[in-house]
């Protein structure tokens, strides 16, 4: 993995590429959705203000990647809208992306982290793997597109 990855802290001048990160992949699989606009257009209202993090992955001046902790309720959260740009997919950012947030999670207090995708996102599936994550049922979600439910614990 490339030495000139930076994890940064979201700061509001970083929500445009929160968005556009996350719209670019979305949309190049999916169709956006109500719940991810919710939360790419109103991160602070969404996200930070209910006791998650936002973090991104800087490549030299370029911001690359992203992920989002969301609180889901007492010792759970969500990981969500991880996204790395095509570019620079296969440096280890969204390992490094995964790790970084499971840490921030364990360090607010976490029990149990999960995260919703799609069953066709095999590489992705493969990296929530290797971050500890196992599948478990799911039952209800805001996604359309969600047809798998995976878990960590601690």
């Amino acid at each position: 993995m490339s030495n000139n990855i930076k994890i940064i802290d979201y700061t509001p001048t970083l929500q445009p590429h929160f968005r556009a990160l996350n719209v670019a992949w979305i949309s190049k699989f999916f169709k956006m959705e109500t719940a991810d606009y919710e939360a790419l257009d109103h991160p602070d209202k969404k996200i930070l203000n209910q006791g998650g993090t936002i973090i991104f992955a800087q490549l030299g001046e370029e911001i690359v990647g992203t992920v989002a902790l969301i609180k889901a309720s007492e010792n759970v959260y969500e990981m969500a809208k991880m996204a790395v740009d095509d570019k620079a997919q296969g440096l280890g950012i969204g390992f490094l992306l995964g790790k970084t947030i499971l840490e921030k999670a364990q360090e607010l207090g976490a029990k149990t982290v999960f995260l919703e995708s799609n069953r066709i996102l095999k590489p992705a599936l493969s990296l929530y793997e290797k971050l500890g994550f196992v599948e478990v049922p799911i039952y209800e979600t805001p996604y359309a597109r969600a047809d798998i439910k995976m878990e960590v614990y601690y």
